[in-house]
């Protein structure tokens, strides 16, 4: 996900292995959170997914490569445009979740377990390359590069990610996202993930650097259980030193809401945003 005064970063999983480890960047972090990941962080709009196959151009016989996928969330979306939908991720708690969701949906997901950085050669080819919420823990230009040689002519990449539009309904996020915040002070990852450059100039850098976005406002209702939820998804401050940190993050989440909360449900209104690249010689 693209850095944003409005977006949630995820941190890593404390523990003895190195911030590095066979190519992944903090491994580990979401194994412990697979299912709270699924049932806790928000969906992108449906629309959103329509509206991108439809830039990509995406037809019956295209095929889609979902990286860092999850528990599928993307992945799913654009099963209904493609003629295959492959989820790519490091995590096999995640790929369990994701596999789970497929059978019990019927929904055709081809997933396996790889780095972005090290898919296989006799992967692809693809129209659309789709990224959610993950692009910041790769190695970028490295996974552009490899990415060059498997997107077709006129294809290109979608990086999406969430945020919430300063309305009365969102008054809830703001000090949501303080208490994160508070929970997040020792997290390693934060050097990373708030010092690095945006995605945009990373893509400028590359072989897919015109840019265009799609975004698509949606207004939902939210129980206050969902956002207790969401707030643990995020590694950075699920994990904790003492171990009684998910306890005291789950009250204050609780307390935090409920001045905004009616019959236990949350008025929010999210912008599902999807910033596409692709060749300037293709378009």
């Amino acid at each position: 996900m693209s850095a944003s005064p409005t977006a949630t970063g995820d941190g890593p999983a404390s523990g003895a292995r190195s911030m590095v480890d066979d190519g992944v960047m903090f491994p580990g972090r979401f194994a412990d959170l697979a299912e709270i990941y699924r049932d806790g962080r928000p969906t992108y709009p449906a629309l959103l997914a329509r509206r991108v196959a439809a830039h990509a151009g995406l037809a019956s016989t295209d095929a889609v490569l979902d990286l860092g996928t999850g528990p599928g969330f993307l992945a799913f979306d654009f099963v209904p445009y493609a003629a295959s939908v492959t989820g790519v991720d490091p995590e096999p708690a995640m790929l369990r979740v994701a596999r789970q969701t497929a059978e019990r949906t019927g929904a055709a997901v081809n997933f396996i377990g790889s780095t972005a950085e090290n898919l296989p050669d006799d992967l692809g080819p693809f129209r659309l390359v789709t990224i959610g919420r993950a692009f910041h823990w790769m190695d970028r230009a490295l996974v552009l590069t490899k990415l060059d040689t498997l997107i077709v002519k006129g294809g290109g990449i979608a990086l999406f990610q969430e945020a919430y539009p300063k309305l009365p309904a969102n008054a809830w996020y703001a000090p949501y996202l303080a208490t994160l915040d508070r929970h997040a002070v020792h997290d390693p990852a934060k050097p990373i993930t708030t010092g690095r450059q945006d995605h945009e100039a990373v893509l400028f850098d590359s072989a897919f650097a015109h840019l265009e976005r799609i975004s698509v406002i949606e207004a939902r209702r939210t129980s206050v259980e969902a956002l207790v939820r969401r707030a643990l998804s995020f590694a950075r401050v699920y994990h904790a030193e003492d171990g009684a940190q998910p306890e005291r993050l789950v009250r204050e989440v609780r307390e935090g809401l409920q001045p905004y909360a009616k019959d236990g449900m949350i008025e929010e209104v999210l912008e599902g945003i999807a910033l596409i690249a692709q060749r300037s010689a293709d378009i």
